[in-house]
């Protein structure tokens, strides 16, 4: 396999990786309400504070992983 394709495929990858990361880091990071069936009839699985904001400084590992995989990929069908 050519050095070129390795490195693309190697770049789509950290590309995905990033992503599902960043996925998992905005899904995972809140909490769902402690309401119990039955309870009342208001009971809802929605977060009693809203949602953290999307920040750089929580997610920055997958925005490195999508910035080198675009560096990877650009740089190598670039030239």
């Amino acid at each position: 396999m050519d050095s070129r394709i390795l490195l693309i495929w190697i770049g789509a990858l950290l590309i995905i990786c990033g992503v599902v990361y960043g996925a998992a880091l905005a899904l995972w990071g809140g909490r769902l309400s402690d309401a119990r069936l039955g309870s009342s009839p208001k009971a809802s699985l929605e977060p009693r504070q809203s949602a953290r904001p999307f920040s750089f400084k929580t997610h920055w590992p997958a925005f490195a992983l999508v910035l080198v995989g675009a560096i990877l990929i650009l740089t190598k069908t670039a030239f």
